[in-house]
């Protein structure tokens, strides 16, 4: 019996991952859930589920709620202790990271310095932290499993090959709501537009940054540290049906690829079960139905935000925390119709410019870097 912690479950991926349990009664646990501010949400789940324990990040959410769960037997967390707190106790083995957002640094490195088992569905976490979190993943000598779809294809892919053997990953792309738009095209469209992506169903966040490609070079900075590879290792590739959720390529030239129907509960329960693979009751790919795979070079002239990543990751340091930090206060104002589509690239830009690069920061760095782009891009 898995016993999992999951952070973030209101979320897309939590509740997805709570769709897995629940297929699951046999050999997955919920002991412990977190969210923001969703109480009705988190109210019903915690009915259902029936965890020892809850973490609300929100103070007053978790007074609400604290008052609305009186009659059962659940501790009421809050605040980023309660996140801390949530991710270390003694009756989880796993803990799901599924918040959006630099939140998740702190929670997932207390549960790897708890001895839990990560499965990892934010990005940000490696993506500004990357040199901190897998040595302390690996010193602690627990897992870091993927449950980004494009991840775990690269993780099942490379299952059993040597590492040593590896050339090149493969990440692929769907190039999102946006894919064939050019850069005039691309000054018209709303957060509506933006929302409309052909394949997944994802929150509004990551589907943001699907259009934008920002998603995917926060992809490539993630792969970098799951992997240990370089960045020159690392080749996207847009694969317009999501069919092809990523590759690799060996030594010899064999490339090895994992595919599926566009469905975030396949990765998910992968990474729960690892390494058996339990029945799922899900669409099954049909080849004669799909007809055919089609591959296309990202268009990064227009794209900017995949062009951004790697100008970041190649910075090092603190840089990818500005890209990132940057990019969550430019999606925000996008959403909230303060902005333009092409403005989310002019400030992530701006803030890279402006940023002095703290060379391997630690986690004060880390969040004094995000902080100083907040405060630069609101000033500016």
């Amino acid at each position: 019996m898995r016993k999992i912690v999951l952070l973030g479950s209101t979320g897309s991926i939590g509740t997805q991952t709570l769709d897995v349990v629940r297929a699951n009664p046999d050999g997955l646990k919920i002991v412990g859930i977190a969210a923001n501010r969703s109480v009705d949400k988190v109210e019903q789940q915690v009915r259902e589920f029936r965890p020892k324990y809850v973490a609300m990040y929100d103070e007053d959410a978790a007074k609400d709620l604290k008052i609305r769960l009186s009659d059962m037997p659940v501790k009421i967390l809050s605040g980023m202790d309660g996140l801390v707190e949530i991710s270390q106790v003694e009756e989880a083995d796993t803990v799901l990271t599924a918040v959006v957002g630099m939140i998740g640094i702190r929670p997932t490195m207390a549960a790897i310095e708890s001895g839990k088992d990560i499965a990892l569905a934010n990005k940000e976490t490696l993506v500004t932290a990357g040199h901190i979190i897998m040595p302390l993943a690996e010193k602690m000598n627990v897992k870091i499993l993927p449950v980004d779809s494009e991840h775990s294809a690269i993780f099942q892919s490379l299952n059993g090959e040597p590492k040593s053997k590896l050339e090149k990953i493969l990440l692929t792309a769907s190039g999102g709501p946006f894919r064939g738009k050019k850069r005039e095209e691309l000054t018209t469209m709303t957060v509506d537009d933006a929302l409309k992506h052909p394949n997944w169903d994802m929150g509004v966040k990551v589907t943001i940054d699907s259009a934008s490609l920002v998603n995917k070079g926060l992809e490539v900075m993630e792969a970098r540290w799951l992997f240990d590879v370089s960045l020159d290792q690392i080749q996207v590739i847009i694969q317009p049906q999501s069919i092809i959720h990523s590759m690799v390529q060996f030594v010899d030239g064999a490339v090895m690829a994992q595919l599926g129907v566009p469905d975030m509960k396949l990765p998910i329960q992968y990474a729960l079960f690892y390494p058996d693979r339990m029945p799922m009751d899900e669409k099954r790919l049909d080849f004669f139905e799909l007809s055919q795979i089609t591959f296309e070079k990202p268009d990064t002239d227009t794209f900017l935000g995949l062009k951004l990543a790697y100008d970041a990751a190649r910075a090092g340091g603190s840089m990818p925390t500005v890209f990132n930090a940057a990019n969550e206060m430019a999606v925000k104002k996008f959403v909230n119709r303060e902005i333009k589509f092409l403005d989310i690239y002019e400030m992530i830009s701006s803030a890279m410019s402006h940023h002095q690069i703290i060379e391997n920061p630690n986690l004060e760095e880390i969040l004094m870097a995000e902080a100083d782009t907040y405060k630069y891009l609101e000033n500016k």
